[in-house]
């Protein structure tokens, strides 16, 4: 009975990381805390497995497409491998109480930048691409002057502003990555549902190509993370094999889900699921510790 219990949790925690490139380990911690009885902890460490395994499953998935910006991921990925480690070690030091009102705390802030950032976003995006039409369309090319004295001069103002816009972009990597890393390791979540934020907010990304990239940083985060676990696993594969079985193939369906969704309709059901774990997780470890 456990096993179909996970399995059938499973399916639903492959369609949310299929359609949205995340929030599955927000789903997996509590599914496998509140409904298959284990301590936060164990939990933890088996949302990683699990969210590593779904992620793997959907960046082959999307392999012949185009959504995955491979530079950002990997990036995201290196840079976090470090820090998941860090937050691994942390994890084993912490109560569970504060590991479970953590994990609420940050899903509810994550929830309402998205909410108040993802409004302000498509209307900069809508801005841009008109105001790059109206370029396309009228806009005189700037007289080139090949050989030229002022060549070089003008060469090195373009070049200016490129170097800074390359630099902005990798101290955005670096820190971003790292505290995805870190959270990672500490809560066992994957870092989606911050990855995918992060790529679209700092990043620039578009929502579909925020979730393909999303699955390679999973990817990274939950190999780092199970590393820095290693000699204090402690996963029940009876509950874990039937849960990432039937979860991969819910990602694949959660991807066709995907496609025929709008990059603001993406946005609104990632916050609002968010909001509705972060919730629940909140109330649960309160009434725990006897604050209600």
């Amino acid at each position: 009975m456990t096993g179909v219990l996970a399995g059938a949790l499973g399916l639903v925690v492959g369609l949310v990381i299929g359609t949205l490139g995340g929030g599955g380990g927000v789903l997996a911690v509590p599914a496998l805390v509140y409904a298959l009885g284990q301590d936060a902890r164990t939990a933890t460490t088996g949302s990683i497995v699990i969210v590593g395994i779904i992620s793997a499953a959907g960046v082959l998935a999307r392999l012949r497409g185009r959504t995955i910006d491979w530079r950002t991921g990997v990036g995201f990925g290196i840079v976090g491998v470090p820090t998941a480690w860090a937050g691994s070690l942390l994890n084993r030091a912490v109560p569970q109480p504060v590991l479970l009102l953590s994990f609420a705390a940050l899903t509810l802030a994550i929830a309402v930048l998205m909410l108040v950032k993802g409004g302000s976003s498509g209307q900069q995006a809508d801005g841009a691409a008109v105001a790059e039409t109206g370029a396309a369309a009228g806009a005189e090319p700037a007289p080139r002057t090949p050989g030229g004295p002022g060549t070089v001069g003008a060469t090195a103002v373009l070049a200016a502003p490129a170097r800074r816009s390359v630099a902005r972009r990798i101290g955005r990597i670096l820190a971003a990555g790292s505290v995805v890393g870190f959270l990672t390791g500490f809560l066992g979540v994957g870092g989606g549902f911050l990855v995918v934020p992060a790529l679209t907010m700092l990043m620039g990304l578009s929502m579909p190509a925020a979730i393909g990239t999303s699955l390679l940083v999973l990817t990274f985060n939950s190999i780092s993370s199970m590393g820095a676990r290693i000699g204090h696993l402690d996963l029940d594969w009876a509950v874990i094999g039937p849960f990432a079985a039937v979860a991969v193939l819910g990602a694949l369906g959660g991807k066709l889900v995907a496609d025929r969704m709008s990059g603001a309709a993406l946005n609104k059901a990632f916050a609002g699921l968010l909001v509705l774990v972060g919730l629940f997780v909140g109330v649960q470890s309160l009434v725990s510790v006897g604050v209600f």
